[in-house]
Parts: structure tokens; sequence; C-alpha cells
């Protein structure tokens, strides 16, 4: 991403100080909001990250009228996740699992949005709660080292963010036909197959009910192997040193041999 390296410099001073505090309420920003509870991160949300009610309905584990009874009839007492496993719709697992994929997502957006014009969370609303209710707090500095791990992996998979923000285009022909190891994992073919030229990454990480940084890790790798189209730098009087370098070159002959490396280190990284 654009912004600092996620758990250094200011976007996340305010999140620090209010866990030493112990404080219970809302850290909002442009981007979304984080909640604490005794100075833990219990939920996180953005407009630009499916929920956890999108996540169920879009996988098919619930359906669109579970989720609206669970909002409706526990939301006003924040209990909704509670009321969902009471009712027997999910396993406690499957509301941890989900809660937690949710909250590392939209955590990661609200502290480092895409669009670096957009500050950091600096806004409290103490003792604020959110409607889910409690499911497994986080503390901060776990937070903090992975939305570390996570920047790290976006900069490791292709170092220009321009793709974050901008339509994913394939590349017609990228890969070429019956070439052994050249085509995208099943995740990066679904995006692939999302992808109409206008829907950003996390336009289609909507779409697909997924999460919106494992789509947008997705569409770096997708660049790196030139299987999408790198949009042009951004070349204007503040585009910093980085933005201004030139892409380098993919060619359908050297696809082959990239996407067999990627698919060794991702691999490497579910061990």
């Amino acid at each position: 991403m654009t912004a600092a390296a996620p758990g250094t410099g200011p976007a996340s001073s305010p999140l620090a100080r209010l866990a030493a505090e112990g404080a219970t309420g809302a850290l909002h920003g442009h981007a979304g909001a984080l909640y604490l509870a005794d100075g833990a991160v219990v939920h996180a949300e953005s407009p630009v990250v499916p929920d956890v009610g999108r996540r169920l309905t879009a996988g098919g584990r619930l359906s669109a009228e579970a989720w609206e009874e669970a909002v409706a009839e526990g939301g006003p007492d924040y209990r909704a996740g509670r009321f969902l496993v009471e009712h027997g719709r999910l396993s406690r697992g499957e509301l941890e699992l989900c809660h937690l994929s949710a909250l590392f997502d939209a955590a990661f957006f609200v502290l480092f949005p895409p669009d670096s014009s957009q500050r950091a969370p600096e806004r409290f609303l103490k003792e604020a709660r959110h409607w889910l209710g409690p499911v497994r707090p986080v503390p901060v500095p776990l937070l903090q080292r992975e939305l570390r791990r996570r920047g790290d992996l976006l900069r490791r998979a292709w170092p220009w963010p321009e793709v974050d923000t901008a339509p994913v285009v394939p590349v017609p022909g990228a890969v070429p036909a019956g070439a052994p190891g050249a085509g995208p994992t099943c995740g990066r073919r679904a995006v692939l197959q999302a992808a109409d030229g206008v829907r950003t990454p996390v336009q289609i990480a909507r779409a697909l009910g997924r999460s919106a940084f494992t789509t947008l890790l997705d569409v770096r790798r997708l660049a790196a192997a030139g299987l999408v189209r790198t949009p042009p730098p951004d070349t204007g009087p503040g585009a910093g040193p980085q933005a201004r370098t030139p892409l380098p070159a993919r060619t359908p002959a050297a696809t082959v041999e990239v996407s067999l490396l990627y698919r060794i280190r991702d691999a490497l990284e579910a061990l």
C-alpha cells in the first residue's frame, strides 16, 4: 500500500494509545472504524470490505433471511453473533473464524486505506459497541503484527500499488493454451473471471464475498505474472519516486516460469 508500513508511523499511534489506556469504544476514520473493549480490538468494519454477513451469505453458508433475522433479533442487544450460535445457524468455531477474517481484513483498510488522501482514524467515540456483540477480542500488538505481515506480502508480490485501486483488466492470451503450470490458482482464476475491466480489486472482493486483502494480493500476483494489465504510474507533481519507476515488462513466454515460481512460493507459505 502507499501508506506507511502497517504497525509503524502515526497511523497506529491512536490505536496504541487507546490499547494502553484499556479503552472501550469506536475509533472512526474515513475508511471505517475499529471497535475496542478494554483495549483489545473486537470488531472492524469498512465499506470497501465484505462484512461477516456478506461472507456468510455469498458463500452459501447462511441464507440472507437467516442473517437478517439475527441482525433484527440480536442486534439491538449487541448479541447478533450469539443469536446465530444459540439458534443453530452457525457453530461457535465457524463464527469465530469468519469474524476474525473480517476483522483483520477491515482493520488493514481502516488503518491504511488505498486512497492515500484519506487520513488514518482519529475520532474516538467512547463506550460505543458493535451490534454483532463480542466474539473473540484481538490484542492490538497481535493485530499490528498481522498488518505488518500483510503489508510485506503485498510488497513482495508486486511492489507497485497502482493495481490496488485501478480496474482489473485481464491480458488476452497472456497464458499460452495448454501450457503446464501456466494457469492461475483457483482463487486467482475466480478474480480473473470476475474482472470486467471496470471493477477494482475491492469491488471484485465484494462481488465474490471474499477477503478484500486476499483479492488485492491475488491481483498483485496476477500483475506480476503478466495476467492483468498494470495501469501507468502517476507522473503528476505529487507522485513519488517509486510511482515514477518504469514497470517491468512481462511477456507470454515468461509467464510459465513466473507462474511456477509463484505456485512454489504459495505452497511454502501454506506450510
